[in-house]
C-alpha cells in the first residue's frame, strides 16, 4: 500500500511539473527545458503508470504521446451550429459589413458598437467539449451540425488542455494549426511527390489519421477564439478571450477590440506585413462583435453569422528578374523547365526558383531571360510565375530555347504526339529517370521504405550500385556501411525497411513500378481486375482496354511497359526477392451506398486526404477514377476545385460538397 500512495504523489507531481512546463513551451513560448530533459521528465511519469496501471487517468500527459489506432470516427451532433464566416477581399466590403452592423444595432437602439480584431489562423476548426473541467471530446467541425469524434488525435495536441478548471459543461472552440517550423519538418520526413502544399493541408491529413501515434508524431498547435458554458453569459468576447488564457489555453495573444473603423483598418494594415513575422501562417482578419448578448438580435444567414466577417488578405506578389531556366527530368523522362530567379522576398521567405510547367507555358507568357517578371505565391506556399513585365524588358532578354538533348544523358529529347512536353526517351539509362524511379518506389503510398532518401538514392546510381528497383534487394550491409553518412546502424536500418517492403500488397507494388498513367486508382482497379502480376502481363491490349477507367491509352502504356526485356528481368528480380506479386486480398464491404458509382474527386478536402476518401468510396461498392467524362457518376470538388469542377457543370454530372459526400457515406 505504501509504494501505491508513494507512487501516487510522485505521478501527481510529475503531472503537475509536465503540465506547466507544456504551457511555458506551446502556449507562453517561454521554455525552461530542453527537449532531453522534458523526455526525461515524462518518461518518469510513463515508467510509473506502466507499473501502477491504475493511476492512469484521461488527463494524464502520458496520454498525449498517443497509440490508439481509429478504424471509424464515430459523429457527433454540436450543442450550437458551428457557421463559417462570409469571407472578403474587400476592404470596401469591411467597412460595408461594419457600417450594416452599426445600422442594424441602431434599430435595436444601441449606439455603443466595439467589434474585436483577431488575427485568421489558416487551420482547420474543432470544437472542446470540459465536463467537471476534464477534456471530454474533440470534435471537428464537420458540416456545422455534425462532425467527427477526433477526442483521441486531439489529446496529443499539447496546447489542449486535458483538464481546466470548473464544473459542469464548457464548450471551447479553435483553431488546430501547424507551424512553420513543424510543417517544414513534416514536409522534409517525406517523399518530394508526397508532400503537402501547406500547413492546412497537413493539418487537415494528420486529424483525420487513424493512429494518434503518429497524429502526436506531427506537432500540431491549438488556438482558442470561442468559449461557451460560462456562468456570465453576458460576458462580452474580448474577455471570454482574456478568460480563455487563465484557463490556460493560447489565444494567439495579437487581437484586439476596436471601436471604429479607423482602428480596424490600422489593425489590418499592421498585420499586412507584421504576419510574415509570425512562427504560423496567417491569412486575414477576423472581425467579431464585442456585445454577445447582441449577437442574437444580429442573427445568422444559412451559413455564416451577420455579426462577423473574415478579411482576407490578397495574394502576394513580387517583381524580380529570371536570371536563367534549367531543365529537370521527371522519373518519367519528362522534361520541366525551371525559373532560376534574382532572389526576392515573398510572402515571408525568400523565391529563388520556380517552375514553368513546359514550354507551351513558356510561350503562352512570352517570357525571356533577364525579364522582369511578377511572381506569386499559390496558397501563400507555393511560387509561380504569373505574367512578364513587358515595359520594362531590357536589351539584353535572350530566348529560352529548348534542349535538343537530355541534360542528363544526353539523348536526343522525343515530343509525344497529343502530350505538350518532351521526354528523354532513355528509360533504363538516364540517372536522372532511375533517381526518379527509385524515390517513386520507395514513397509512402507505395512501398514505403522510409530509410531511403534522396541523398542516399544519388550515392547509389552515381556508383552505379543499383540500376533499378530490384537491385534493392541485393544490397549487403559492407555495400552500405562504407558510402557518405552511412555507417553501420544506417545501413541496417536501410535493410530493415527493405525487408518490411516484401510484405506490402500487389497493388502498392504495381503503383510503385511507375507506369505511365497508372496512378493510385488505376492500380487498385487494375490490382482487382488482375489478382497477379503474371496475369497482367499476359492481358492483351484490347482485354485492359474494357477494365473500368483504364481506357485505349492506359492499355497501350502498360502493353508497352510490360513488354520490355528488362521490366520481365525486374519482375524476376522481385520475385525472387520476395515481394508480393500476386494479391488474395478482398477490400471489406462497409455498406453499398457507393455500388455501381464511379468517383472523382477535385480540389482540396479538409477532413480526408485523397487517399482515404478514396478508400471510403470503395468500401462502399464504388470507384475511383482520374479523368472526367458525360458517363461519370460524381464529383466530390473540395476548395479550389480546378477544370474538373468546370466538366463536370458542362457534361451534366452531379457535382456534391465535402459534406454532402459524407452524408452520402
Amino acid at each position: 500500500m505504501t509504494d501505491i500512495i508513494q507512487a501516487a504523489e510522485r505521478v501527481a507531481q510529475l503531472r503537475r511539473e509536465i503540465e506547466r512546463h507544456n504551457h511555458l513551451y506551446y502556449v507562453e513560448a517561454k521554455p525552461e527545458l530542453s527537449d532531453v530533459e522534458f523526455d526525461r521528465l515524462l518518461g518518469q511519469l510513463m515508467a510509473l503508470e506502466r507499473q501502477f496501471p491504475d493511476l492512469v487517468t484521461p488527463d494524464s500527459p502520458s496520454q498525449r504521446v498517443g497509440g490508439t489506432i481509429t478504424k471509424e470516427f464515430e459523429s457527433v451532433l454540436h450543442r450550437e451550429p458551428m457557421l463559417s464566416l462570409s469571407n472578403t477581399y474587400s476592404l470596401a466590403e469591411v467597412e460595408e459589413f461594419y457600417n450594416r452592423v452599426k445600422k442594424l444595432l441602431a434599430l435595436e437602439g444601441v449606439d455603443e458598437q466595439k467589434m474585436v480584431a483577431e488575427l485568421k489562423f489558416d487551420g482547420v476548426a474543432i470544437s472542446l467539449l470540459y465536463r467537471d473541467g476534464l477534456l471530454v471530446r474533440g470534435a471537428t467541425r464537420g458540416d456545422g451540425v455534425q462532425g467527427d469524434d477526433i477526442t483521441v488525435n486531439i489529446r496529443t495536441i499539447s496546447s489542449v488542455p486535458l483538464r481546466i478548471d470548473g464544473t459542469g459543461e464548457l464548450e471551447v472552440r479553435g483553431e488546430v494549426f501547424m507551424r512553420k517550423e513543424d510543417f517544414e519538418q513534416l514536409n522534409e520526413s517525406r517523399p518530394e511527390e508526397e508532400r503537402f502544399a501547406n500547413p492546412r493541408n497537413a493539418t487537415a491529413g494528420s486529424l483525420k489519421l487513424q493512429d494518434s501515434a503518429e497524429v502526436a508524431r506531427r506537432n500540431m498547435s491549438f488556438v482558442a477564439y470561442y468559449l461557451k458554458g460560462i456562468s456570465d453569459e453576458s460576458m462580452p468576447h474580448f474577455s471570454r478571450l482574456k478568460l480563455l488564457e487563465t484557463l490556460g489555453f493560447s489565444t494567439g495573444e495579437h487581437y484586439q477590440s476596436c471601436g471604429d473603423l479607423k482602428e480596424i483598418g490600422d489593425f489590418i494594415a499592421y498585420w499586412s506585413e507584421e504576419r510574415w513575422k509570425l512562427p504560423y501562417e496567417t491569412d486575414g482578419v477576423v472581425l467579431k462583435l464585442d456585445a454577445v448578448t447582441l449577437r442574437d438580435k444580429l442573427g445568422a444567414t444559412a451559413k455564416s453569422p451577420r455579426w462577423a466577417i473574415a478579411y482576407k488578405y490578397p495574394a502576394q506578389q513580387a517583381i524580380t528578374a529570371l536570371n536563367a531556366v534549367i531543365f529537370q527530368v521527371g522519373r518519367l523522362g519528362s522534361i520541366t523547365p525551371v525559373a532560376e530567379l534574382e532572389p526576392v522576398l515573398l510572402a515571408g521567405s525568400t523565391v529563388s526558383r520556380s517552375t514553368l510547367h513546359n514550354f507551351d507555358e513558356i510561350e503562352r507568357l512570352g517570357i525571356m531571360i533577364h525579364d522582369r517578371v511578377v511572381i506569386e505565391k499559390s496558397g501563400e506556399v507555393i511560387p509561380k510565375v504569373i505574367s512578364v513585365v513587358v515595359e520594362e524588358r531590357p536589351l539584353d532578354v535572350l530566348s529560352i530555347v529548348l534542349p535538343l538533348n537530355c541534360p542528363e544523358c544526353a539523348m536526343p529529347l522525343v515530343k509525344l504526339e497529343g502530350e505538350v512536353s518532351y521526354y528523354c526517351p532513355n528509360e533504363e539509362e538516364c540517372p536522372a529517370q532511375i533517381r526518379g524511379r527509385l524515390l517513386h518506389f520507395a514513397s509512402r503510398n507505395a512501398m514505403d521504405i522510409k530509410s531511403l532518401g534522396k541523398a542516399l538514392v544519388d550515392q547509389l546510381v552515381a556508383i552505379k550500385l543499383v540500376k533499378d528497383v530490384g537491385d534493392l534487394y541485393l544490397l549487403q550491409e559492407p555495400q552500405l556501411e562504407n558510402l557518405e553518412r552511412m555507417g553501420r546502424k544506417s545501413a541496417r536500418n536501410l535493410l530493415r525497411a527493405l525487408d518490411e517492403s516484401r510484405s506490402r500488397s500487389c497493388e502498392r507494388l504495381l503503383y510503385a513500378l511507375g507506369i505511365r498513367h497508372v496512378g493510385r486508382a488505376t492500380a487498385r482497379e487494375l490490382s482487382q481486375a488482375y489478382p497477379s502480376l503474371d496475369l497482367l502481363l499476359k492481358a492483351r491490349e484490347e482485354e485492359l482496354a474494357t477494365v473500368p477507367d483504364i481506357g485505349s491509352v492506359v492499355a497501350r502504356s502498360i502493353c508497352d511497359y510490360f513488354a520490355r526485356p528488362s521490366v520481365q528481368h525486374l519482375l524476376e528480380k522481385l520475385r525472387d526477392a520476395g515481394l508480393q506479386l500476386s494479391s488474395s486480398e478482398v477490400t471489406p464491404q462497409v455498406n453499398r451506398n457507393f455500388a455501381g458509382l464511379t468517383v472523382i474527386f477535385t480540389g482540396s478536402l479538409d477532413r480526408y486526404t485523397r487517399q482515404q476518401a478514396s478508400e471510403l468510396v470503395v468500401e462502399r461498392g464504388g470507384r475511383v477514377v482520374e479523368s472526367i467524362s458525360k458517363k461519370s457518376g460524381l464529383v466530390v470538388a473540395g476548395q479550389e476545385a480546378g477544370s474538373k469542377l468546370d466538366k463536370a457543370l458542362k457534361f451534366g454530372v452531379r457535382v456534391v460538397s465535402e459534406a454532402e459526400f459524407e452524408g452520402m457515406l
